[in-house]
């Protein structure tokens, strides 16, 4: 934290932002985009009632569907961005809602194809995808008929297409609150009052000086419980929608609604969280160490962040952790590192804070332009060169599926996703501790490592539990109220974290600041991921050319398969528990050498 205030968007130097003249130079570009889309819409929806005529006629259609589809893709993608960028920017506010109304329409005026596709008969569209003419379109036809059990009739899709904007409600309007309307106040630093925001708080709780963290710890989640009924109010409407469309197709739970179009069976699901419970007593013996080595006579919830080896500190500029992600992904070869550090040194990344900026950090590519990445860079933090990496390995992902697959199968799943990325991560962690300088620097990466393992495996689980818990109480007649949200939340942190954590009475706040929860049971796949990830990392680092051009077969499948069989690719079956316990071995295995090393 340099800067003891936040700048505006319009005070970014624009060598720090994403280079977004790739999808449109001006906005003009963008408007004539824009009013394409009804004419592209009106074009598609000509085929209505004829996609069983022929196969010609149908290929007609899906090059319609496609067209439209693109166009929809680019419109929004860029759209989306500035309004990432500057969420208080009412132009770009105005830009995303006019996108999403036209979105809107399209799926209304274009619900009719995916009921009438899946009329005709099996064994005749399987004739028809098996002309050559059809290669771009085989894959996607393929998932539209796994979906068939659960589409509605072509009134009831126009119903539920015409409901798709007002469902994003709940979402859209905890954005707002969370990353504009809130405003936590200042943490004094030294004699400073310096600004606390979602992207500060992680330097705060990182502070060495408890009373910092405290003071920070609790004015974030004051803002927080002064907005739970509201918070609240907005999780339990959300997770009513997801019910909604889970039961209005006929699935069996909201879970299996949510895990359906990947082929992800449920027993992944609950397999993560039922191996992971089998191994908390690892977890626990961390949360006693932390106390041991931080000589608290009580640890508290914003004792769980801060380094555990005090003594080492950084400071790592932002071109110099691209060259350690460079280095740290040197086993891929230069065509992967060439082109990844192009990318964060040029136009695909905006790279730090400003006022309004959606809070975390992401990838975001389309089929046209960079695979984008939003970060909030900090030089005083480590853990933002391994979120560079991480992020990078979401780009790198598009950038091989994109140039390896077709339009309407080039999208691979976050199941999937959550791999590439943190497999970057690992590497990142074996280069540092490789050339740490000095015992204190290797104690230091083993203890972030085994807190970074912790965040994304644990954290991820239990929040996963979270959301299964919230989800099966409103299936079972249970309303979520208030009370009930956040003592769920509760006895997950008092399981999770052992008897030796007091927390404090915001503490189960938490459970209503994750934006994820928005999107529902999307968060297992970062425990997946990892766990899918360490096994790919040994095998590339350790064995031989086969098993990196496995992984670049992963990389390059895109959404031409389903996520498990596309992991089967690269060597790791997700079906059985294996990775996930290897994952949880791992961890095991940090926590032992860091008593070793610290006790």
């Amino acid at each position: 934290m340099k800067n003891e205030t936040i700048p505006l968007r319009k005070d970014v130097p624009a060598e720090y932002k994403w280079d977004l003249t790739q999808l449109y130079k001006t906005n003009a570009e963008w408007e004539a985009d824009l009013k394409k889309i009804p004419l592209l819409v009106k074009e598609f929806a000509s085929y209505k009632g004829r996609l069983a005529e022929s196969s010609n006629i149908l290929l007609e259609a899906l090059k319609a569907d496609e067209a439209l589809d693109r166009m929809i893709e680019k419109v929004y993608h860029y759209a989306s961005l500035n309004n990432e960028a500057d969420q208080g920017d009412s132009a770009a506010q105005e830009m995303h809602n006019r996108v999403m109304m036209a979105y809107t329409e399209a799926c209304s005026e274009t619900s009719f194809f995916t009921p009438e596709l899946l009329s005709i008969p099996d064994e005749k569209i399987t004739k028809w995808i098996s002309q050559s003419e059809f290669s771009d379109y085989r894959v996607y036809i393929q998932k539209a008929l796994h979906a068939k059990p659960h589409i509605l009739s072509e009134k009831e899709e126009r119903i539920m297409a015409l409901q798709s904007e007002s469902a994003q409600t709940a979402s859209n309007v905890f954005s707002l609150l969370n990353d504009v309307d809130m405003n936590f106040g200042t943490v004094e630093v030294e004699g400073k009052q310096l600004p606390l925001t979602h992207s500060t708080w992680s330097d705060f709780e990182e502070n060495q000086d408890r009373r910092i963290r405290e003071e920070a710890y609790n004015k974030f989640y004051g803002v927080f419980e002064s907005h739970a009924n509201t918070l609240a109010a907005l999780y339990s409407g959300s997770v009513k929608n997801d019910i909604f469309h889970a039961r209005a197709r006929g699935y069996k739970s909201s879970l299996e609604a949510a895990l359906y179009s990947d082929k992800v069976p449920v027993s992944v699901y609950k397999n993560l969280i039922e191996t992971v419970h089998k191994n908390l007593d690892t977890l626990h013996r961390y949360y006693e160490l932390r106390k041991k080595v931080l000589g608290v006579q009580e640890l508290r919830h914003y004792d769980v962040y801060v380094p555990l080896v005090q003594s080492v500190k950084t400071n790592i500029s932002y071109d110099e952790s691209v060259e350690i992600v460079r280095n740290a992904l040197s086993v891929l070869g230069t065509e992967y590192t060439d082109t990844l550090c192009s990318g964060l040194k040029g136009g695909w990344v905006d790279r730090f804070e400003n006022k309004g900026k959606n809070s975390g950090a992401f990838s975001s590519g389309c089929y046209e332009g960079y695979p984008y990445i939003l970060l909030n860079y900090k030089d005083t933090s480590l853990r933002d060169v391994y979120t560079m990496a991480h992020e990078g390995g979401h780009s790198m992902h598009s950038w091989y599926s994109v140039r390896s697959n077709p339009f309407m199968s080039y999208e691979y799943t976050i199941f999937e996703a959550e791999v590439a990325s943190t497999f970057n991560e690992e590497l990142v962690f074996e280069y540092l501790l490789k050339n740490a300088k000095d015992h204190e620097m290797k104690k230091y990466l083993l203890s972030m490592r085994a807190n970074d393992i912790l965040a994304t495996l644990h954290r991820q689980t239990m929040f996963a539990e979270f959301e299964l818990a919230c989800h099966e109480a409103v299936e079972n007649n249970n309303p979520l109220s208030t009370d009930a949200i956040r003592s769920i939340y509760r006895k997950l942190l008092e399981t999770y974290f052992g008897p030796v954590m007091n927390f404090e009475k915001s503490s189960d706040m938490e459970g209503l600041r994750i934006p994820h929860f928005y999107n529902a049971f999307y968060v297992y796949k970062y425990a997946t991921g990892i766990s899918a990830s360490l096994a790919l990392a040994k095998k590339v680092v350790n064995g031989s050319d086969k098993e990196r051009e496995d992984y670049f077969k992963f990389l390059k499948s895109g959404g031409s398969r389903y996520p498990i069989e596309s992991l089967k690719v690269a060597g790791v079956n997700m079906e059985s528990t294996e990775p996930v316990q290897s994952a949880l071995d791992t961890f095991r295995e940090l926590v032992e050498q860091l008593e070793n090393e610290l006790l």
